[in-house]
């Protein structure tokens, strides 16, 4: 019974520990793709198409991954792109380092339920003092949202197009919410039409 007992303690702790490399692998792979000198990924798809990108969400969403912890990255950074538009890769980062930390305290021989609960703690602190560092945004203050906008697009790959693109994607925005009462955005309301050929700086915004 007792070597059975042990059996099970390993086989959760050789889950545990396949579980924190497959994110750290995760969040490695997109790391060098994060921020304003991130590097562009070159991604070849199952059908021979080659995809070349720096961001996260973009990436991971062509990544073919196989474990369940890596698939539950892939789809924290989904929602985050759902969410908020930006972030995506950010989020997958910190998440992978959250987990390697998780390593070292479960080789320490910390219990999961106190990382678990200790993790819970931090979130709600963390959560307050974002609270309290944060400043409002006025939906009708259009230039703070253009500046906001420029900003999120500084590590992209369009970023030396954000004085194009900016205005459109803000006015977009505003044409299709209530400033007054809105706190999110269906994106769905918004129609993008690709055309071949020309160049982004011939993207415009067609009020429909």
């Amino acid at each position: 019974m007792k070597g059975e007992t042990f059996n099970e303690r390993q086989k959760g702790k050789d889950i545990r520990m396949s579980n924190i490399v497959a994110a750290k692998a995760v969040a490695t792979a997109i790391r060098t793709s994060l921020g304003p000198r991130g590097m562009d990924k070159m991604i070849q798809k199952g059908d021979g198409e080659v995809l070349i990108s720096n961001d996260g969400a973009t990436i991971l969403s062509q990544m073919s991954v196989m474990h369940p912890t890596a698939k539950m990255l892939v789809e924290l950074s989904k929602s985050q792109d759902v969410e908020a538009g930006d972030g995506t890769t950010t989020v997958c980062v910190i998440a992978g380092a959250l987990l390697d930390a998780c390593g070292s305290l479960l080789s320490k021989g910390i219990h999961p339920t106190i990382i678990a609960a200790s993790f819970m703690k931090a979130t709600a602190l963390a959560e307050k003092i974002l609270e309290d560092i944060s400043i409002p945004v006025d939906l009708a203050d259009r230039h703070s949202l253009i500046s906001a906008v420029t900003t999120c697009l500084s590590s992209k790959v369009v970023s030396q197009n954000s004085d194009v693109l900016s205005p459109i994607a803000v006015d977009s925005v505003l044409g299709v919410i209530d400033a007054s009462t809105a706190t999110n955005v269906d994106l769905r309301d918004i129609r993008m039409v690709r055309q071949v050929g020309g160049t982004v700086d011939d993207t415009e915004l067609v009020n429909g």
